[in-house]
């Protein structure tokens, strides 16, 4: 199985184009032309780290490279130059591509050994046919917020184990995430096999992506909660209509889904759980947080969802093979499940998201999900989104505390801010067991979203 031999399997060129930020690219081109030019097969049977800038052109090369690289490693833009070097020895790569001409976003890998071929949106003539000679394997690097990312191994089945199938009419996609990370290379992967896919750029606005997606005729569009309230917040998400809506990379609480419905009342909004390691687990679209009890243990299901001592698991064809490095620790446990890390709560016959295992807020000694309570903020009808992190306390080691940003026109004046900041404090006090409720509450502008599109979060 590779990319182009699939895309191309009815015996005719793929009909969709990806909309770059500077270019639109024709995927039917491809058939006779190369972004990567002689480069292409100096690098058939390398191990490459993809470190360009451009998404456009990072795009191009994961098609162009699937089926005749032996492994393909792809960085995101914002990886740090420290990392670069270990995910270089790792990796096993000795090879790496960056952007034609500048170079631009290559910064980390400069100075690397191995050979370097510049690429970008321009096609050359391809010369020969394309032809398959190696299963490529994809190398995702996870996105936690400190520390040198992991490795993760997938193949192109693996990432493409969860697609059924679509709409009958092409489909044109957007999506908020990076392609060089899992939830945005789903998306483009998606996009590859049933139409076509906007792209985002770091370098652009909220406002200026979703023009170009309105001027697409965008159909799907996804991205992580936080980019779809940021997205609410600059008043452009008016410009779109879509049929469907996607959210993941996040928990979906029950405020960001009823505010995408009321933002999107003829589309389907689905949340979607996925992870780097785990793959695709589940989609929901019901309209509700959480997801249906009834999804844990389901006989004959793609996925086997399992929740052990209060901790999703997930099994199926769309988990990693592993990690890779020297002291790379185990992907799957004795039961070949993947431990995600995501805590769940059952509750009336459906299992909530209350947050990390990592990220506990511990107060005395009991434990605090900054996500449950930011769930119960964010309900407020004057809140956009909130950041609960911890602060220092001589007397029980750490408190919670709360950074909210307001929906525009929610309070206007200082006693305004003071009378609203009350009734969000009363309706943490009746939801939540004391030591859960804030203990101060800040009004922000906005909240800090990093280059995979979460909040950025302290250490707890």
């Amino acid at each position: 199985m590779w990319l182009w031999g699939s895309l191309t399997a009815s015996g005719a060129p793929p009909s969709g184009c990806l909309h770059g930020a500077g270019a639109r690219i024709e995927l039917a081109t491809l058939a006779g032309a190369s972004s990567l030019g002689e480069g292409l097969e100096a690098l058939r049977g390398r191990t490459v780290l993809i470190a360009a800038g451009d998404p456009l052109t990072a795009a191009l090369a994961l098609i162009e490279l699937d089926g005749v690289a032996r492994r393909m490693v792809l960085c995101p833009p914002d990886l740090s130059g420290a990392h670069a070097p270990a995910v270089m020895r790792d990796s096993g790569a000795d090879a790496y591509l960056t952007d034609a001409g500048a170079d631009a976003g290559a910064a980390a890998v400069r100075g690397l050994e191995g050979l370097h071929v510049s690429a970008g949106p321009a096609l050359q003539a391809l010369g020969l046919a394309r032809r398959h000679s190696h299963d490529t394997e994809w190398i995702l690097l996870t996105s936690g917020t400190s520390g040198a990312p992991k490795l993760v191994q997938h193949t192109l089945a693996s990432l493409t184990s969860a697609f059924s199938a679509e709409e009958a009419s092409p489909l044109v996609w957007g999506t908020f995430y990076d392609i060089r990370r899992y939830g945005g290379l789903q998306i483009l992967l998606r996009a590859l096999y049933h139409g076509s896919l906007v792209l985002s750029s770091a370098a652009e606005s909220t406002a200026d992506f979703l023009a170009r997606a309105a001027a697409a005729g965008v159909t799907h569009i996804s991205g992580t909660p936080s980019h779809w309230r940021r997205a609410l917040m600059s008043g452009a998400a008016a410009r779109i209509s879509p049929r469907y809506v996607r959210l993941s990379g996040e928990i979906a609480d029950q405020a960001i889904l009823d505010s995408l419905r009321r933002a999107f009342p003829q589309a389907i909004v689905a949340h979607a759980f996925a992870s780097t390691e785990a793959g695709v687990g589940f989609e929901v679209r019901d309209g509700l947080a959480g997801f249906p009890a009834a999804l844990v243990g389901a006989p004959g299901a793609a996925v086997d969802i399992d929740v052990a001592g209060g901790t999703l698991r997930l099994r199926s064809a769309g988990n990693a093979t592993g990690y890779l490095g020297a002291h790379a620790p185990a992907l799957k446990d004795s039961d070949g499940f993947v431990e995600t890390g995501d805590r769940v709560e059952l509750r009336d016959g459906r299992y909530v998201f209350i947050g990390r295992g990592g990220g506990v807020i511990n107060v005395g000694g009991l434990k605090v999900y900054p996500e449950e309570v930011e769930a119960i903020i964010n309900a407020h009808p004057g809140v956009r989104m909130s950041l609960v992190e911890p602060r220092r306390s001589p007397i029980t080691g750490a408190v919670v505390t709360a950074q909210v940003v307001l929906i525009e026109g929610a309070a206007a004046g200082a006693r305004a801010e003071e009378l609203l900041k009350g009734e969000i404090m009363q309706a943490c006090r009746r939801q939540l067991a004391a030591h859960k409720v804030p203990m101060s509450i800040r009004i922000v502008p906005a909240l800090e979203v990093s280059a995979s599109g979460k909040l950025v979060r302290p250490d707890a």
